[in-house]
């Protein structure tokens, strides 16, 4: 079940039982909990999310970091290779 739609069923039984006329303390309560439990879950969700795109990012910089070195050695390689064709 997504965040977005425990978050809805959370609010749908929250206008449910108020709607219902006949809402207890302890359903009030229940309906609470379970909203702060959604709550948490969506913070937690952030901070994963967060913690994935900075890996990501780091990755991204590995992989350029990577691909200019090889272009770097290729470009020595040649001009090695040229030199030696000269001779």
């Amino acid at each position: 079940m997504t965040l977005k739609t425990t978050l809805k069923m959370s609010a749908a039984a929250a206008s449910l039982a108020i709607l219902a006329g006949c809402a207890s303390t302890s359903a009030l309560e229940e309906v609470r909990t379970t909203a702060e439990s959604a709550q948490a879950d969506a913070a937690e969700a952030q901070s994963t999310a967060s913690q994935a795109m900075n890996t990501a990012k780091q990755a991204q910089r590995d992989a350029r970091a990577a691909l200019q070195m090889s272009e770097k050695n290729r470009e020595e390689m040649n001009r090695m290779f040229e030199r030696s064709m000269q001779k």
